[in-house]
């Protein structure tokens, strides 16, 4: 098998598309239930410390990534197993339950479709490698905290911090690898590391001190942080670039289309994650590109 994937490409891609959807699937539980989870932890704190019941209204019993088992969020009917097959359930029901008929946002076959595209891309540009399997990691990883930061504004460290120590930890693997995209030597994951942190800590607390305003949160340090760790301290310009562009053009244009409250809080992690993913696959040839035009 692994022969057949090193002879041929598009079977790898076609067997990373199919993993990857159901990956996709497993990721829309973790980017609805994990904030779910951590609210219900911080108010268990809050009532530890405070001795004051809480009367916000959250699932009763075991709730985690694991248990209980999906349920349609109008009539509560369990969904079965054929019911969540990738996709292809969402289209033979015509994007309805099977019990109630309510309909069922298309944002959950959109997230599958967008998994197993995103992973399929790095493996057709990375080749049946170990490359890959890290490219495809840190995709898997960076779908979750985009989604969960646009819905919540929030990046939570169970799963920013794993991908920084991943990173870092993948740099000792850098003698092995060459010269590609990832497996970076350790300096540079660990300069990364610290100043994908510092740079945005530091503009945090420089505009904070300016306009009196918290213009980011801690979590995009950190997810700022571990892709420097990944990627090493010379793609963190692009990547700030990036994302700061992308995000002034879609804010302004639904400002200007939608009439957005500018008062309202952006998430930027989508933001990051998007310009990151982007960098580490094409981050040379984009700066190379500039570069030209520049000189």
């Amino acid at each position: 098998m692994l022969e057949l994937f090193t002879q041929s490409a598009p079977l790898f891609i076609a067997v990373v598309f199919a993993f990857a959807l159901v990956i996709g699937s497993f990721l829309n539980v973790v980017i609805h239930r994990l904030p779910i989870m951590m609210q219900r932890d911080w108010l268990q704190q809050a009532e530890e410390l405070t001795n004051t019941p809480s009367d916000v209204d959250l699932p009763d019993g075991r709730f985690d990534l694991i248990a209980p088992r999906s349920r349609c969020p109008s009539c509560d009917a369990p969904i079965t197993a054929w019911q969540n097959i990738p996709v292809i359930s969402y289209l033979m029901l015509r994007g309805r339950c099977a019990n109630c008929r309510q309909s069922i946002s298309c944002r959950y076959p959109l997230v599958e479709l967008m998994t197993a595209v995103l992973a399929a891309t790095c493996a057709g540009h990375f080749g049946f490698s170990w490359e890959a399997l890290m490219a495809i990691a840190l995709t898997l990883t960076l779908v979750p905290i985009s989604m969960i930061d646009a819905d919540t504004q929030l990046i939570p460290d169970s799963i920013v911090l794993p991908l920084l120590w991943l990173g870092l930890a993948m740099s000792l693997f850098h003698p092995m690898a060459g010269s590609g995209t990832l497996f970076i030597a350790p300096a540079d994951a660990i300069v990364g590391a610290m100043a994908g942190y510092l740079s945005l800590w530091s503009i945090y607390w420089l505009f904070k001190l300016i306009t009196g305003k918290e213009g980011m949160g801690y979590g995009d340090f950190k997810l700022l942080a571990a892709l420097g760790a990944w990627l090493g301290w010379q793609q963190l310009p692009l990547i700030i670039m990036m994302s700061a562009v992308v995000g002034l053009v879609i804010n302004v244009t639904l400002i200007v289309a939608r009439g957005k409250d500018r008062n309202i809080p952006i998430p930027f992690g989508p933001y990051l994650a998007t310009a990151g993913w982007i960098t580490m696959l094409w981050g040379e040839t984009i700066r190379n590109t500039y570069l030209d035009l520049m000189l």
